[in-house]
């Protein structure tokens, strides 16, 4: 039985891939995923960033860090649709 993929693990693999080029960009979107993860109760399953819990982590932050978060989720999300992250940690059938 395979381990739970964590939201830290897909994290990682995507901020090795994504700042490979853009190296700059690695310290604050590391920052913006560890306060997604802590949000969501730290060390969180990936299954446990939905679009719901995304939105309502944003609406927790404040004002002048909101559209960068934004555009990392967005970001994010079609990075773990087009790597298999999302289809691997959910069960059959149930599409993002």
């Amino acid at each position: 039985m395979g381990r739970t993929p964590l939201l830290e693990h897909a994290a990682d693999d995507f901020l090795n891939e994504v700042t490979r080029q853009t190296p700059w960009r690695r310290a604050r979107s590391e920052d913006l995923l560890d306060a997604l993860d802590t949000f969501l109760g730290g060390s969180a399953p990936l299954l446990a960033y939905t679009r719901a819990t995304g939105e309502a982590w944003l609406r927790a932050l404040h004002d002048s860090e909101r559209e960068d978060a934004r555009d990392l989720l967005t970001e994010f999300r079609a990075y773990l649709r087009d790597w298999g992250w999302l289809d691997s940690a959910r069960p059959v059938n149930q599409p993002d």
